[in-house]
């Protein structure tokens, strides 16, 4: 009896020491005020778009440039997906999140994030892939086999591999799905799916042979060229989706207006330089960032609500 009770008196000691541990830690990293929280340290996070380990290496510059607009330490990580990003918003363990349009819509509606800002990209032309020298707020979602195939259209992707993105990705998962379902052909069930990580590696999968077809963003091949440069002629678009508006810059949806427009004026500051825009380009192919607003995603929601129905 005296041993059980010493075990739950230590039990007891050892998890107030870490509540109050825990509790320290927080309050050391941030404060509160009516206007909302305010960071000591701002923890950012990226999701992956092409392999993970390319993009923190990438995107580690990017702490000292926030640091010199901010004034305060920042730290970047890489999450390992969509949704691993909205769980740390969730937790309260990242403040800044970028977000594709699913992942964002998702982290809204459970009142985790606001949106900050749109990415702007160079248009492409379409099909073959060229970059445009006009920035854009959308972008659009494609499909695309090896030159030569017999998949012709879509309505010869029944019992074929496909390879798709994370379910919260909107190009690479949810918009065609959704599309294709719209004129007749369910992929979940008339399809083999195959999850890849990347777009990148989407493509890649493509030109090797190891799936049929892939639903990835319009455009990913310039960014697989950097690998293999005949993907450009050797992977081919087949059906392209209708706009989708483009990659966030989400903040969680309990910090202070004061710090979001600090950060908004950081983040389109950094990309005014040099840099920092060949940062972002390098892991997103973003070259500038605009103010956004949540009406902007009612599309996204659109598309969600099918998506379930598909999936029921």
């Amino acid at each position: 009896m005296k041993f059980k009770k010493f075990v739950v008196g230590a039990f007891a000691f050892a998890a107030a020491a870490l509540i109050t541990g825990c509790s320290n830690n927080s309050s050391s990293n941030s404060s509160s005020s009516k206007d909302g929280y305010t960071p000591k340290e701002l923890n950012v996070q990226f999701v992956p778009s092409t392999q993970a380990n390319t993009i923190e290496a990438k995107a580690k510059p990017l702490e000292g440039m926030l640091k010199k607009e901010l004034g305060i330490p920042v730290h970047v990580t890489v999450s390992t997906d969509y949704n691993g990003l909205v769980e740390a918003m969730s937790s309260k363990k990242v403040d800044v999140g970028f977000m594709p349009p699913d992942a964002y819509v998702l982290a809204h509606q459970r009142k985790i994030a606001d949106v900050l800002l749109q990415a702007e990209r160079y248009g492409y032309d379409e099909p073959s892939g060229k970059v445009n020298n006009k920035l854009m707020h959308a972008y659009r979602s494609m499909i695309i086999v090896k030159k030569g195939s017999k998949i012709k259209s879509w309505k010869d992707l029944k019992g074929k591999k496909i390879g798709v993105q994370d379910p919260t990705s909107s190009s690479g998962y949810v918009f065609p799905i959704v599309e294709l379902y719209k004129k007749g052909l369910n992929v979940l069930k008339d399809s083999k799916i195959v999850n890849i990580k990347g777009a990148d590696q989407a493509v890649l999968a493509v030109y090797n042979g190891d799936v049929d077809a892939a639903f990835t963003f319009a455009d990913a091949r310039p960014i697989a060229a950097k690998d293999e440069p005949k993907v450009m002629k050797d992977v081919v678009p087949i059906y392209f989706t209708k706009w989708i508006p483009n990659d966030t810059i989400s903040v969680r949806s309990d910090l202070s207006q004061s710090w979001r427009k600090k950060i908004a004026k950081a983040f389109k500051a950094i990309m005014k330089t040099k840099k920092g825009n060949a940062m972002m380009e390098s892991i997103y192919n973003h070259y500038g960032y605009v103010d956004a607003k949540d009406s902007n995603f009612n599309v996204i929601r659109d598309y969600e609500k099918t998506l379930k129905e598909i999936q029921k």
